[in-house]
């Protein structure tokens, strides 16, 4: 594995994960500030390993790999933990929507790398902006309390839901993009993994 810049920072964005779920259950009274703070510091890696890729020119295999993985790790973690502060449908509803959405997504690229036609599914516009309104949510709702007269727990919850929105908007962006591979199925051999094993 290559040690540069972005890579050290996607695993310092997977190290976090631990530190932020101890830190949410600690008996302090400064913990919720503080996984906000974790959270946003979380995103503000992903944005800065990203543009360090782009701009040094340190884009690797592996690297591509942890990114998008240390991303739904992190955001699924902090999804959970949200319910399960306060469980209502309500926040449950568009967690499951999110994460359900993350799981489909990678795995048609998965299937779509298989057929050698990955790009068809890269991120778009609406996938990005989809990124940062449900990350501002989740700082917002991990936060709660009100700030200089500002509802910062009910502008979350907005945030949330315009990022529910934005989710289905992109997976079915997604979806159409790949469908043409996605109809010619019968064409491909299927995977050696879904072969049954040799006698």
């Amino acid at each position: 594995m290559t040690y540069s810049l972005p890579n050290l920072l996607t695993l310092f964005r997977i190290a976090l994960i631990p530190v932020f779920v101890g830190l949410f259950f600690a008996p302090l009274s400064w913990a919720r500030e503080g996984c906000a703070a974790l959270f946003a510091l979380a995103a503000l890696t992903d944005w800065l390993d990203g543009y360090a890729a782009r701009r040094m020119g340190l884009v690797s295999p592996i690297g591509a790999f942890l990114d998008p993985v240390a991303d739904k790790l992190m955001v699924a973690a902090a999804l959970v933990l949200i319910v399960q502060a306060d469980p209502s449908p309500w926040l449950a509803i568009p967690a499951i929507v999110i994460i359900g959405r993350e799981i489909t997504i990678s795995a048609l690229r998965e299937w779509m790398a298989e057929l050698g036609a990955r790009a068809q599914v890269a991120v778009s516009v609406v996938g990005k902006f989809k990124t940062a309104m449900q990350m501002i949510a989740i700082v917002l709702l991990l936060y709660r309390d009100d700030l200089w007269q500002i509802p910062v727990y009910t502008v979350g919850y907005v945030l949330l839901y315009v990022a529910v929105v934005l989710t289905l908007w992109s997976m079915t962006v997604y979806l159409r993009a790949a469908w043409p591979s996605l109809a010619r199925m019968g064409d491909y051999p299927a995977p050696d993994r879904d072969l049954p094993p040799a006698d």
